[in-house]
């Protein structure tokens, strides 16, 4: 009877390879079968084809939900609701202290669930994440300087304000 031990190294193992992360410990198992046990030149190959195939894929994942433009649109759509929302809560300041908040930081004393940090600039790594706010009397201008980071392009984000009256609130619109 032949020992399964000593029989032909497992290439089929290797179809394994193609499934990302699994493919990696898969590939590491085949690798040192390949040197160790089968001394197999061919099994090793497939072994360090299923680790790189996983770092390639992971690779390109990473690289694509941080520059792809489904990503961008999608920190885009999340910052316009931030920005919609940012507005409640500056108006709601104003209510409970009777004047506007001096920067978005004054927010997170009383709601630390306020959101200040644009993510379109955090997931750039830009030095400043947060929001554009500035305070001029009892009016105050806010909005992200969008994906190119600069303030006051064509590229910025506003909040979409749906007040039938807006002189109600202190939001002013900057072009």
């Amino acid at each position: 009877m032949r020992d399964p031990y000593t029989s032909s190294p497992p290439y089929l193992v290797g179809l394994l390879c193609l499934i990302p992360l699994v493919g990696a410990f898969v590939g590491i198992v085949l690798i040192i079968l390949g040197l160790v046990k089968y001394k197999d030149k061919l099994l090793t190959i497939i072994g360090a084809f299923g680790v790189l195939f996983t770092i390639g894929v992971y690779s390109f994942l990473f690289y694509y939900m941080k520059n792809g433009d489904l990503s961008k649109q999608g920190f885009a759509q999340i910052s316009q609701m931030q920005l919609n929302s940012l507005i409640k809560n500056i108006e709601f300041y104003n209510i409970e202290n009777g004047h506007y908040p001096d920067n978005l930081k004054d927010l997170l004393q009383k709601d630390n669930v306020v959101s200040i940090y644009d993510p379109i600039q955090t997931v750039q790594q830009r030095e400043n994440t947060m929001y554009n706010y500035e305070k001029t009397g009892d009016k105050y201008q806010l909005f992200s300087s969008g994906e190119d980071g600069v303030p006051k392009t064509s590229d910025d984000l506003f909040p979409v304000v749906t007040i039938s009256d807006s002189s109600r609130i202190g939001y002013i619109r900057v072009r």
